[in-house]
């Protein structure tokens, strides 16, 4: 299979434009070896951005993404995330470090503030410069910020992670613009790009998607990387579902294509609060 393409981060690390969530991922563990061999499977195809949070299933998410990366641990591109209500300058470095443990590796790649809390970003911002001086992360971003809360912030994130496909394009209308016009810029990581299932009986998504020889599923993960710059984190608990996520990157949507989902799911025409799943 073709290498999936990469998006340069500011920092000017390239990093896959097609990674894996883990959202629900660790908590039936009638299915573990199956979730593991998913998404080590991912990583021979490329996929090595790998996205987990302490919230998903109370770490038993990290437990199971630290089993499957263990024997390829420098491979893999890894995002975890720190609740709010942990996001003080003490509580950022104790939710990192449980995560490193429960992760079994001593070092994230890249740490997100799961979405605004209570604690004031500056503290949050300075923990997760100590942890980056020390070496225990690589460096830190955000999810779920809308561009009033991306203002506060004391300097730019790496990232900032958000809800993202044809049914939920709020975002275009001022984040995005914003993002692309941060200095330094910030890149964009789309998650539920398929909208967790709700999109698959799409009769307009089906047959663009009939079109192009491609699942509905591949065609939404093909739509959110379109622009090149954008990161999306499809998560797939099967073999066989994250080899075609993979493919995702080989299709190319002309312009009739993109009209079609633009007439059925039209971007915005003014401010919308951000959306969140």
């Amino acid at each position: 299979m073709p290498k999936i393409q990469d998006v340069l981060l500011s920092n000017q690390q390239a990093v896959p434009a097609i990674g894996q969530g883990t959202w629900f991922m660790g908590e039936n563990p009638n299915i573990r070896q199956q979730e593991i061999a998913a998404l080590r499977h991912g990583i021979e195809l490329g996929l090595t951005l790998i996205d987990t949070a302490t919230m998903y299933g109370d770490g038993l998410a990290e437990q199971l993404v630290g089993e499957a990366i263990t024997p390829v641990r420098d491979d893999v591109f890894l995002v975890d995330k720190v609740l709010p209500y942990e996001a003080s300058y003490a509580g950022v470095i104790s939710s990192c470090e449980g995560s490193l443990e429960r992760l079994g590796t001593d070092y994230i790649d890249l740490l997100l503030l799961h979405w605004p809390g209570s604690h004031p970003v500056e503290e949050t911002v300075r923990g997760f410069e100590n942890l980056k001086d020390r070496g225990l992360i690589g460096d830190w971003g955000v999810s779920n910020f809308d561009s009033d809360e991306l203002h506060a912030l004391p300097a730019s994130p790496l990232v900032n992670q958000v809800l993202y496909n044809p049914s939920r394009r709020g975002v275009e209308f001022d984040l995005l613009p914003l993002h692309s016009a941060a200095a330094p810029q910030i890149t964009t990581m789309a998650y539920s790009p398929i909208e967790q299932g709700r999109l698959l009986a799409d009769p307009t998504l089906r047959a663009v998607a009939e079109d192009l020889g491609a699942s509905i599923a591949q065609l939404l993960i093909a739509w959110a990387i379109r622009d090149g710059s954008t990161i999306a984190i499809p998560k797939s608990s099967r073999v066989e579902h994250t080899a075609e996520n993979a493919a995702s990157a080989q299709l190319r949507l002309t312009d009739q294509h993109i009209e079609a989902i633009n007439n059925a799911f039209p971007a915005p025409l003014y401010p919308t609060p951000l959306e969140m799943l």
